[in-house]
């Protein structure tokens, strides 16, 4: 079983660092509405819940 590292840090009210054991990213949105993070790595996703068992996320790369 593979060990993993996964930590999250709230800086702001609705901005959160999540770190893991290769890059960090950075979330902003809260609850209710859209949630955005942008990746070390230079993944951009955008996430949101949708009511009932529901959600809508798009994932973007950045090219090289």
């Amino acid at each position: 079983m593979p060990l993993t590292f996964r930590k999250s840090f709230q800086i702001l009210p609705g901005v959160r660092l999540n770190i893991n054991r290769r890059s960090w990213s950075v979330t902003t949105g809260g609850r209710h509405g859209p949630k955005h993070t942008t990746s070390s790595t230079g993944r951009r996703t955008t996430s949101m819940d949708l009511p009932g068992p529901f959600g809508w996320r798009r994932t973007t790369r950045r090219r090289r």
